[in-house]
Parts: structure tokens; sequence; C-alpha cells
């Protein structure tokens, strides 16, 4: 299956010269580190894609990549697995490591072989033009969510860890989120605050906590309390803050804003 793009020329450009400028534009050189783990936010480049571009600038992208996602469309299964086929996007094509994927989908239950909940999902298509830049022979385990309680999050993150451990190589862990949606800027980032504090902690339960607490409407909430069950069940020690910014940075509208964070978990 060829999983073309549904975005381009929306979320990032959709013609090639106009998308590698913006890339060129949005990455920088800076010294990168090997990690476990990132969240990247997934809103349009005009918005995000600064806060996208310093993450992915800061680590090194092997040649896999596990991506998790929330499901904002509702089709398919809660937890699926696209286990073959590319994803198309205007600079090319992106693979998916069957291997990898496979291995995932035999590592528990709550996993659904499923290509309908990613054909017209964004959160995992805005990630790639930056994972093709920073590497062009990169292979993805595409994983979009809906909603998971703490065990079941728990559950599916340590099976990522198992599945992965199995495998030769080094595999990054994408989770792609945006953070507090549609309040205004000052109440967005006093919640951000406490799901980011809580995701620097690497503790996922307690982001899930707070998110639920606190009414924090950070989309990928889910795929992130996965993501940090997964990078701690592989040896993850530590998180640092690499940008924050909201919507109102960029158009000046603080009434109602939506947050970006981008963190690296090694």
């Amino acid at each position: 299956m060829i999983r073309k793009a549904v975005v381009a020329g929306r979320f990032y450009p959709g013609a090639r010269a106009e998308l590698s400028k913006a890339l060129n534009a949005l990455l920088s050189h800076s010294p990168v580190e090997e990690a476990r783990a990132i969240l990247a936010p997934h809103a349009g480049y005009v918005f995000s894609g600064a806060i996208a571009g310093q993450v992915y600038s800061s680590v090194r992208v092997p040649d896999r990549v596990v991506l998790i996602g929330p499901n904002h469309t509702g089709l398919g299964p809660r937890a699926s697995v696209m286990a073959s086929g590319c994803w198309e996007i205007p600079l090319g094509r992106v693979k998916v490591d069957t291997g990898a994927a496979e291995a995932v989908l035999a590592s528990t239950p709550l996993f659904s072989a499923d290509t309908e909940a990613h054909l017209m999902e964004h959160s995992i298509e805005v990630q790639l033009p930056f994972i093709y830049v920073r590497n062009p022979d990169a292979m993805i385990v595409p994983i979009t969510v809906m909603q998971g309680s703490a065990v079941e999050c728990e559950e599916m993150g340590r099976a990522i860890a198992g599945a992965l451990s199995g495998l030769a190589g080094q595999t990054l862990i994408v989770a792609s989120t945006d953070m507090n949606h549609f309040e205004p800027d000052g109440l967005t980032r006093a919640k951000d605050k406490l799901a980011i504090d809580k995701v620097l902690a690497l503790d996922a339960r307690g982001l899930l906590k707070a998110a639920s607490e606190n009414d924090i409407t950070m989309c990928g909430v889910v795929p992130s309390a996965i993501t940090i069950f997964a990078a701690r069940e592989l040896g993850a020690k530590k998180a640092r803050l690499v940008s924050y910014a909201t919507s109102g940075d960029v158009n000046g509208d603080l009434s109602q804003v939506v947050g970006y964070a981008g963190v690296i978990i090694t």
C-alpha cells in the first residue's frame, strides 16, 4: 500500500522545492545526541514547525523510527499499527519497517494491524518530512492510538520496548503531540507546565493524571505516556525541554491558543 500525503499543501508545503526550502530554514546544524525518544508537535509548520525543527535538529535519526500519534479521525481500531507499505510525501517515499511492525503487533493484543486509521490522520504525516531530511533511509512503524488507561499505556509501552529490544539496530520513538488547545495564552502555559513537568520527570502515570484532573487538552497525551513507558523500559533516565511556544507567539492572538513543546528523552 502507498499511503498518499493528505495534508501536504495545508499543514506543510505541498511542492518538493518549497518543502525543502521550508525544512532547510526550520532545521539547524545543532550538535546531535543519541535519544531514546522525542516529543514533537504536529500542527501546521507555520505554527509548530520551529519547535519540531529544533527537536529533530538535536537528535540523530536512526534507520528505524516508531511513530506514535493520536487518532483524530476516529477511524480504525483503538491502537492501529500499519504493518507494510510506504508513506508518500513531496520529498519521496518513507517505507514501513515491516519486521519491526510485526514484532510490535505480536507483543500485545492491544495492537491491531490496520490501515484505515492512518488514511486521513495528520499526526504522523507531518513528522515525516523532518525524518526524511534527517535520514532519507529511515523506515517507520506508524501507530495511532485513541484513548487508553494508564494500565493499557504501560502495557503498550512495555510491549513496544520488548519488541524493539529483540531487533538489531537503533530505534527512535516519536510521540506526536500538541499541548493544551484553545484557551487563553496564560492559562494554556500554566496547564502545559503541569504536563511538561511530568514528562520531564518521565512520570507517565502522573502525566495522564495531570491531564485528566486539570482538563489539559493535550491531544497526544496517550501516545506520550506510551512513549515514556517504552523509553524507560529501554533504559531512559532523563528528559529535557528543547523548546516551548504557543500559537499566540506566531499570530499574536492570545485569546485562544494551542501549546507546542519539544522534548528529548535520553
